[in-house]
């Protein structure tokens, strides 16, 4: 029996995202990568926007997704720690997961200590300079206030609401190859100016949709996880290493080289 020693993390699956049609081949394939690591997963971290929307009401919660959550709970039934972060797409997380999937919900960052390395996980929304307006509006979106008055619409309505935003979001209207990192860009900025009061060895992040590893100084790496619209990436730690991958339908997969 293999060995449960490998950690893994992938962010951006936006299931829900781009039409049904696109949603449900997504969520195969994520479904399809899950159950390639089920042998040797320790722990699993969805680093955010694992949905394109999500909202949990008391009693009602967004429909689809049935293969991808069954085939997490099958994973934390044979033992797979789970982490799901807050992104800006499905930061109205609650319990639900909680009580169904015993995950662990993180809403901000997440610091900890695995294979004798120091880790810095989050999001990555909201973070470094600039894009007061978002900030703002993380906010007030992350407020009781706002929550109980989304509360208050019928179900229909506020997903119906809240698809039409999602539609018309930078993921529905950014080109692949718009999609690039920058040495001064705001996330790495953000990870060059942390390392100053603490010392991460790798600083993970979703977000930007630009699977990427980038070397910050001479111990520590800024990890972006990608996406899975178009890249299907994700990153594994085994023995204190964090690889960036790329996830293929025969279960291959290609690894991504650092970038100074």
């Amino acid at each position: 029996m293999t060995a449960r020693t490998k950690i893994y993390f992938a962010s951006d699956i936006h299931l829900g995202a781009l039409g049904y049609t696109s949603s449900r081949e997504r969520e195969a394939r994520i479904v399809n990568w899950l159950d390639s690591i089920k042998h040797d997963a320790a722990e699993l971290f969805l680093v955010g926007d694992v949905f394109d929307f999500w909202f949990e009401y008391k009693t009602v919660v967004p429909r689809g997704y049935i293969r991808f959550l069954g085939k997490l709970a099958e994973l934390v039934d044979s033992g797979v720690k789970l982490y799901l972060f807050k992104g800006n797409h499905d930061m109205w997380m609650f319990d639900y997961f909680v009580k169904e999937l015993n995950a662990t919900i993180i809403s901000n960052e997440l610091i900890i200590e695995r294979q004798g390395k120091r880790l810095f996980i989050h999001h990555g929304d909201g973070l470094g300079p600039g894009d007061g307006k978002y900030k703002l509006l993380k906010k007030v979106f992350r407020s009781r206030l706002c929550q109980w008055l989304f509360e208050r619409l019928h179900p229909n309505l506020g997903v119906g609401v809240a698809n039409y935003w999602s539609g018309h979001s930078r993921l529905a209207n950014a080109a692949p190859q718009e999609q690039k990192l920058f040495e001064n860009e705001w996330l790495v900025t953000f990870a060059r100016e942390a390392l100053q009061t603490q010392h991460y060895d790798y600083m993970v992040f979703g977000h930007r949709h630009v699977p990427m590893v980038m070397q910050l100084n001479e111990r520590s790496q800024y990890v972006n996880l990608g996406e899975w619209i178009n890249s299907n990436s994700y990153a594994v730690m085994a023995n204190g290493i964090v690889e960036l991958r790329y996830f293929e339908r025969n279960g291959n997969a290609t690894a991504n080289e650092v970038q100074d």
